[in-house]
């Protein structure tokens, strides 16, 4: 009976291995466990073409917004199937962050380019409705070359949060309308302040979760700029935190120097932050003294993934940097 149930396993996998098809494996931890497809994107390279993938949101009616540097195309947007519903954007070089907001009703986008030392605020088909330059003002900078934004999150009262991660590792508070309100953080509290999230796991005190990327952690502030807390994340070269109901999804960008290692894997945590699933990468493991040890990629199914985007489901779109110019992996949750 051994002997027949492997034989019809050979058998199967030869088949797949003659007809080219190889199953995707299944990667993850407990509860959070998916079947990779990489095959989810369905555009043309030819007409829509990548460099390096950066970060994605959804708007209200599903379509997924992706941010790339190939200034052919900026921003393409996708259907949830991976087929290209528009593309725009030819002047942002250093297109990097991507924030999603509800503006009393009407959904706007928040793009950082850190080669271009701004951050741009558009509708949802590319109409510029805000810039926001270097903060000359703050006295934080010598010229509009040392600001370099890599990311944005929304505050309760519509205010702007911009991290700096390429440049000096302020984050930067804006009113609505662009004006500087608060500069926090700075290369003494963070290294490399990657991105940055409102944290609404607690509805009656939100946050701001930054990762200290260079520093393997992630760090909680008040919205006035209040350091928290520090979330060791050994192992994790974090790109930034996304936050769904009671868990944070993130990208680790590398589990180990030098930066083009190809060593990245995503994580999740759970409300008390502790890591939950780590797909592509070593299963969590906590000391008795609940310090987790260090993470580290398992299995060669991403290289540098710099963006997890969880969609209503449980499942994830994973956008990738330096990877050989690959579209989106989508992880569906098994």
């Amino acid at each position: 009976m051994l002997r027949r149930s492997f034989l019809q396993k050979t058998t199967l996998a030869g088949a797949g291995i003659l007809l080219g098809f190889r199953p995707e494996p299944v990667i993850g931890h407990g509860d959070f466990r998916y079947r990779i497809n990489t095959r989810w994107c369905k555009a043309d390279p030819g007409a829509y073409p990548v460099k390096n993938c950066h970060e994605m949101v959804f708007d209200r009616q599903g379509r997924v917004y992706m941010t790339t540097d190939d200034i052919r195309n900026n921003i393409l947007v996708f259907n949830k199937d991976g087929e290209v519903l528009n593309a725009w954007g030819h002047e942002f070089p250093g297109a990097h962050g991507l924030t999603l907001y509800d503006e009393g009703g009407e959904e706007v986008l928040y793009i950082t380019d850190y080669e271009r030392h701004q951050v741009v605020k558009t509708s949802l088909k590319g109409e510029i409705l805000l810039t926001i330059e270097w903060p000359a003002d703050s006295g934080k900078y010598k010229d509009r070359t040392e600001f370099r934004p890599t990311e944005t999150a929304i505050g309760p009262d519509g205010d702007i949060f911009i991290a700096d991660g390429y440049g000096k590792d302020h984050i930067l508070r804006y009113s609505p309308d662009g004006k500087l309100k608060n500069v926090f953080g700075g290369a003494d509290v963070l290294r490399n302040a990657h991105g940055i999230a409102l944290d609404t796991r607690d509805d009656k005190s939100p946050a701001l979760l930054v990762s200290s990327r260079a520093e393997n952690a992630l760090k909680r502030f008040s919205l006035e700029g209040t350091l928290l807390e520090t979330i060791p994340m050994p192992g994790a070269y974090i790109c930034r935190p996304v936050v769904q109901g009671d868990h944070v999804f993130f990208a680790v960008l590398i589990s180990e120097l030098p930066w083009d290692s190809g060593t990245g894997f995503v994580c999740i945590l759970d409300k008390d932050n502790r890591v939950v699933s780590a797909p592509g990468g070593s299963t969590p493991q906590y000391d008795p003294n609940h310090y987790l040890d260090p993470l580290y990629q398992t299995i060669k199914v991403f290289r540098h993934p710099h963006d997890v985007l969880p969609d209503a489901d449980g499942n994830l779109f994973v956008a990738q940097w330096n990877s050989g110019n690959v579209y989106p992996a989508f992880l569906e949750r098994v």
